[in-house]
């Protein structure tokens, strides 16, 4: 194992990937020169040329394109946007045309391309650059959702999503690109849909994902000390969810919390909250409890933020509401 922050693990992915396979590169704005918004490309342009790293003008909905179309000539890009929020000017290319090119073209064209960059909110950067689309993509048949909450989870999983021969959505955080984690020595993947049991526990499942996941993990070791055992479920991808990890610690603890930075109105809790009352429902002892945001949009104010965005008291208050304490 070696120490890595988030951004090196995404650079270390994409260039071990790249060096595996020609058809693959990397294409969107500041990835080269400047080596990345975060610097999650850093280094790549003088390891693989600007043919191969290429710096966009500030068009998402033109290199969306340009990428998807690029995939029917046998290339595999990775397409960066600076934030998600940028990607509804493309968002036309990646549900009209990458989600459907397999269906429509009856096979022929396999449509393997990542688009990745992060979502959700990094602080006071306002509502429109606050927002957290998960739920978006994974409602589209034909893409997939990945959104990894950790260094060693990142690199493999984005090793994965570049070799999938279906589209992905890959989704990071501005607010976890400096995190430090263990990651595996040598060349790993971490197959999309299955998710980790972060931590084990018998009275109460949490399920959760991306950076949001931190609040799950303070809530858990602050119950603890009070005698309730927290298990918590990293989903990691989104879609396709890995409903059988779900229902499994459902049956053992009885009890289940979701906590998603996300709005309220039809999310991935929700999805989950539908499928195990659908097929858990004689295992639980309590209602399932989900945690969102407001139904807002994000505020500016960093004491609105505060009350906006879901937090380990939420979470510690969930459970002991299914704990009937």
């Amino acid at each position: 194992m070696k120490t890595l922050q988030f951004r090196e693990a995404i650079v270390e992915a994409m260039s071990e990937e790249m060096r595996k396979d020609e058809s693959v590169y990397l294409m969107g704005e500041e990835v080269a020169e400047y080596n990345g918004a975060y610097k999650a490309s850093k280094g790549m342009l003088d390891e693989f040329g600007a043919k191969r790293v290429i710096d966009t003008p500030i068009a998402e909905l033109g290199f969306a394109g340009i990428g998807i179309g690029s995939t029917m000539t046998g290339c595999r890009p990775i397409i960066e946007f600076m934030t998600f929020n940028f990607a509804l000017v493309g968002i036309d290319q990646i549900i009209n045309n990458a989600a459907k090119i397999r269906q429509m073209s009856g096979g022929q064209f396999p449509c393997p391309i990542v688009f990745r960059g992060p979502t959700g909110s990094a602080g006071q950067l306002g509502a429109t650059h606050s927002q957290a689309f998960e739920s978006w993509y994974a409602n589209c048949p034909g893409l997939k959702v990945v959104v990894p909450s950790n260094p060693a989870d990142a690199k493999g999983l984005l090793k994965a999503a570049i070799r999938d021969n279906d589209p992905v959505i890959f989704m990071e955080s501005e607010q976890m690109y400096g995190d430090k984690g263990e990651v595996p020595e040598g060349d790993y993947t971490i197959p999309l849909g299955v998710a980790d049991i972060r931590r084990e526990g018998s009275d109460v499942t949490i399920v959760s994902f991306g950076k949001i996941i931190k609040e799950a993990d303070k809530a858990a070791d602050e119950l603890q000390k009070e005698g309730i055992s927290c298990e918590i479920i990293d989903l990691r991808t989104v879609k396709p969810l890995d409903y059988e990890a779900i229902l499994k610690s459902v049956k053992k603890t009885n009890r289940l919390v979701i906590l998603e930075e996300a709005w309220p109105f039809g999310n991935v809790a929700s999805e989950i909250t539908f499928h195990v009352q659908s097929h858990a429902f004689d295992f639980l002892d309590a209602p399932i409890q989900k945690i969102n945001t407001a139904d807002t949009p994000a505020p500016y104010s960093p004491v609105l933020l505060a009350e906006w965005l879901p937090n380990h008291t939420d979470v510690v208050n969930a459970v002991k509401k299914v704990m009937y304490k």
